[in-house]
């Protein structure tokens, strides 16, 4: 497919370790469980690499480690089309997850390392796109995202969600990890987060699908009945279905129906990131 937009990721990228649990994750109790290998994953990755599958050329702006977890995940990802150029090795350990997932395909993840640029990644301002997609919970990005958002579509996750911290057209936030008072006054408080550009917040509510409200109201969309396998990335899934929708020129109701069909196909399938053809598929079905 030839590349339709292009897209900055800014997110993580990780090496995860996943468990597989034998029966429901509780606390206190000993649980059988077996190992099921590594994987990459982490949210930039998560959300980058479907929308490359997709035909967007996509660039990451994430950091990795001077170790042999990094050089592992620099070859996956160089083999996967998604453009490596702005990955900055860095002295602290590249980022490392153990995930478990229970037999219903619910995951925990337990961070053990987390690579880190000790200065905001200046860089994205020099480098050309159609849309910017932040997944970081970073403190000290609001003035790249504000001048970023004068020449591109921003996307960006929430928390943090303090007054100006996320400049952004697009926010998204997992419903159940917002204070009660930002889910109760969503579309009050994304202006606050993100200011007067703001075009619609998006709620994601799982299993049960999602809302965007904005200055005129909400659209609330439900997610496909699928099996659940592992739900790990269905989330970055769902951002990555977004934003192929938008930059293709969808309304809002429909790019939150393709969203929910790419985050749904993600936790019917294995693995930390949604496979080259099940993007394919969700693209040939149901183009936005």
């Amino acid at each position: 497919m030839d590349a339709v937009a292009r897209i900055l990721v800014l997110g993580s990228v990780a090496r995860d370790e996943v468990v597989r649990l034998k029966e429901p994750l509780r606390s206190g109790l000993h649980l059988e469980g077996g190992f099921d290998g590594t994987r990459l994953g982490g949210g930039g990755a998560n959300t980058g690499l479907p929308l490359a599958y997709a035909g967007h050329a996509v660039t990451l702006v994430s950091p990795i480690g001077h170790d042999l977890h990094g050089e592992l995940l620099l070859a996956e990802l160089q083999a996967s089309g998604v453009s490596t150029s702005q990955l900055r090795r860095v002295e602290t350990p590249t980022t490392r997850s153990i995930v478990l997932i229970e037999p219903g395909g619910e995951r925990t993840i337990v961070n053990l390392a987390r690579a880190r640029e000790p200065e905001p990644p200046v860089r994205l301002l020099e480098l050309p796109a159609d849309c910017l997609y932040v997944r970081s919970r970073s403190e000290d990005l609001e003035e790249l995202l504000a001048t970023k958002a004068a020449s591109c579509l921003v996307v960006a996750h929430v928390p943090p969600c303090r007054d100006g911290a996320r400049p952004a057209h697009v926010l998204v936030a997992s419903e159940p990890d917002l204070p009660p008072e930002v889910r109760s006054s969503p579309w009050e408080w994304g202006r606050r987060i993100a200011g007067e550009r703001l075009r619609f917040m998006v709620l994601t509510r799982g299993a049960e699908g999602a809302r965007a409200v904005g200055a005129e109201g909400s659209v609330e969309v439900a997610a496909p009945v699928v099996e659940a396998i592992d739900t790990t990335g269905a989330g970055d899934a769902f951002v990555a279905g977004l934003i192929h929708a938008l930059v293709s020129g969808a309304a809002t109701g429909r790019a939150l129906e393709v969203a929910c069909a790419w985050g749904a196909a993600k936790a019917g399938s294995n693995g930390s990131v949604l496979p080259r053809e099940l993007v394919e598929r969700l693209v040939r079905a149901a183009p936005p």
